[in-house]
């Protein structure tokens, strides 16, 4: 897992939210959509990203709400 921000992995048939880095989710929700809307809030709240998660694990789909540069690099 990245070392910033919050990820939405499928857990235990639901879907918890995970500091990066963390053992223990921060919550558990019966949907995605109610996983990625708590990762937000705190993503916002921290100026970090959010990392969603498909059903197999890996990463699809990547929110940042810190400092984007712009025009991004690359």
């Amino acid at each position: 897992m990245s070392s910033k921000g919050q990820h939405v992995v499928p857990q235990a048939g639901k879907w918890g939210v995970k500091k990066a880095g963390s053992a223990k989710s921060t919550s558990l929700h019966s949907t995605q959509a109610e996983a990625i809307k708590a990762a937000t809030q705190i993503a916002r709240n921290q100026k970090t990203e959010v990392y969603i998660h498909g059903k197999d694990g890996r990463i699809r789909e990547r929110n940042s709400f810190g400092n984007d540069p712009y025009p991004p690099k690359g």
